[in-house]
């Protein structure tokens, strides 16, 4: 049984009919980045916006997690405030959550919004081929090295600055626990689980986003029984945050249509 606490803010609608909204933040974010579009819809819904293991306030996975793992806390947390169905909003890494969540409980999630969601594998060009290649066999040796008595803290310290030198700046600034848990989360590819969303799925993408390029949403479209894209022009990997009462907009119209948006 997963157990890790998560810090979450809940605003219930007085409805007892209102759809329940829940808001999935990207990696190194917290709940705190969709805050604008809290404020424009609670007046329609019930918000659930929750920090991820490891972000914000909530505490780190016990052990390195993958995104299953993510999911099935979050599944726990919605069951535990009695939500059967209900409205996702993702962004980046929380759109892996979602599309694992959307998959393995096709019924949980009636609507989707993913913009910028990662969850398919970049393929690398031969110099990151051989870049990443270099690393492995570097570490490797400092690894076997950091046993042995007389050298394990100058292994340590080259290990450090091996890592400075070829890891992303997400990478480098985790902890040991977290970043495992980041490379189990970049490794999974999720491109088999997108013809199992039922949910019908709208997905919003900056032109300009190089994290997750518009490629990723085109396939996710393409994949998606029931999806469509809208591109923000000339935006980035933020394009929700860049053009935000854009993003509100269309988001209370796919959610509540007509007069309620």
């Amino acid at each position: 049984m997963l157990d890790c606490s998560i810090h979450y803010e809940l605003e219930r609608s007085e409805s007892p009919d209102a759809p329940v909204v829940v808001l999935f933040h990207g990696w190194g974010c917290d709940g705190n980045i969709f805050s604008f579009l809290q404020r424009e819809i609670t007046k329609q819904c019930t918000v659930l916006a929750l920090d991820f293991p490891g972000h914000g306030k909530s505490a780190e996975p016990p052990i390195p997690w993958g995104v299953p793992e993510y999911a099935a806390q979050v599944k726990a947390l919605i069951d535990s405030l009695s939500f059967s169905k209900i409205y996702v909003v993702a962004h980046s890494f929380g759109g892996r959550v979602a599309i694992e969540l959307a998959s393995t409980y096709p019924e949980l999630i009636e609507k989707l919004i993913i913009t910028g969601g990662a969850g398919l594998r970049k393929q690398p060009t031969e110099e990151q081929k051989k870049r990443q290649a270099k690393y492995k066999r570097m570490n490797g040796m400092l690894e076997k090295c950091k046993k042995i008595p007389l050298l394990g803290k100058v292994a340590e310290m080259l290990q450090t600055k091996l890592r400075n030198k070829y890891g992303s700046a997400d990478y480098i600034k985790l902890n040991e626990n977290m970043r495992k848990t980041f490379v189990k989360v970049i490794n999974y590819d999720q491109a088999h689980l997108l013809e199992k969303i039922k949910a019908s799925t709208l997905l919003i993408w900056g032109s300009a986003d190089t994290e997750t390029p518009l490629w990723m949403g085109q396939q996710m479209e393409n994949a998606i029984p029931d999806a469509a894209l809208i591109t923000f022009e000339g935006r980035s990997h933020f394009a929700f945050a860049e053009e935000w009462q854009r993003f509100v907009i269309i988001t209370k119209q796919f959610f509540f249509g007509g007069d309620n948006a």
